[in-house]
């Protein structure tokens, strides 16, 4: 390989990661705001989302959850949605990626309260030009250790089994 097409394929990595990388960051925003379309538009359209007891299957979950009557009074009452920084590993047009969540509620007495931290496993797949999110686990930080596997596959740049 020349020193022309490292350079290149060093450059398209560093984009890749960062596409991811805001990607990710815009989740966030997205629901806090209430917005289903931005949300959804984030998944392959036949991609999942896997909290805990609760599978939602495509565009189309991610979608009713945030529209949701729940969802929505969420973001009546104050809510904030953070995802830590996320730590991207690229293979061609399938990358893994994870980080850690806070969800932060608004509280009448004490302004803000963290309501869940959670472990976040992303599966990703570049599709027209586009990456988007095929398959995002994400489990409760509360000493379960499927949630500190999560973590462990995603540094290694490890899909979950049975999810590739």
């Amino acid at each position: 390989m020349t020193v022309e097409q490292q350079l290149l394929t060093r450059l398209q990595r560093i984009e890749d990661e960062l596409a991811i990388t805001k990607l990710l960051a815009s989740y966030g925003p997205s629901v806090d705001a209430g917005n289903a379309d931005n949300a959804a538009a984030l998944w392959a359209l036949d991609g999942t989302y896997d909290v805990e007891d609760w599978l939602m299957a495509g565009r189309a979950g991610v979608h009713d959850m945030v529209g949701s009557t729940g969802h929505q009074e969420l973001v009546a009452a104050g809510c904030c949605h953070f995802l830590g920084p996320a730590v991207v590993t690229v293979d061609g047009d399938r990358a893994v990626a994870v980080c850690e969540s806070l969800v932060l509620l608004r509280d009448e007495t004490s302004g803000y309260r963290v309501w869940r931290a959670t472990a976040n496993h992303f599966a990703l797949e570049r599709v027209d030009g586009r990456w988007l999110i095929t398959t995002r686990t994400s489990r409760l930080l509360n000493g379960d250790p499927y949630a500190h596997t999560l973590l462990n596959l995603g540094l290694a740049g490890s899909t979950v089994p049975g999810q590739d």
